[in-house]
């Protein structure tokens, strides 16, 4: 470009960052939810040696409830595992541009082969993501 920008440099690398933040906020929001899933099952046990003990286990079952259907609607874990692969993908991609390497030597315009897959990795996902949208959706409406 004429300002000296690389467009396909900055879409990569601007990419590469959301999809790495996205990856690692699923991560932890999975890890939390499960953790406190688990602590408040470890609990109920502990609930029946209580004086009144039926109302921490209803409140404790409660909490396990809702931090599982959180889970769910999130999709933490799916989340993290896909946006953690494709953005490996784009540092795959990244880093054999850079190098040059993989097919990027062979290729007569490696700036265009490294937009195309990028542009086709953010796409896959995107597919992927709404295939996925549509499957829960679909899934709801036969659970009612």
């Amino acid at each position: 470009m004429a300002d000296g920008t690389d467009v396909t440099v900055a879409r990569l690398e601007e990419q590469l960052a959301w999809y790495d933040a996205k990856a690692s906020y699923s991560q932890r929001m999975f890890k939390r939810l499960k953790a406190a899933t688990i602590i408040a099952a470890a609990l109920v046990p502990i609930s029946a040696l209580c004086p009144d003990g039926s109302y921490i286990a209803a409140g404790l079952g409660f909490v396990i409830v809702v931090v599982e259907g959180f889970q769910q609607l999130g999709q933490y874990q799916q989340t993290w595992f896909t946006y953690r692969a494709t953005a490996e993908a784009l540092k795959h991609e990244k880093y054999l541009y850079y190098a040059p390497a993989g097919d990027y030597p062979k290729a007569q315009d490696p700036h265009r082969l490294l937009a195309e897959r990028v542009e086709s990795l953010v796409s896959q996902e995107h597919a992927r993501w709404s295939a996925a949208q549509e499957a829960a959706l679909k899934q709801r409406k036969d659970d009612k």
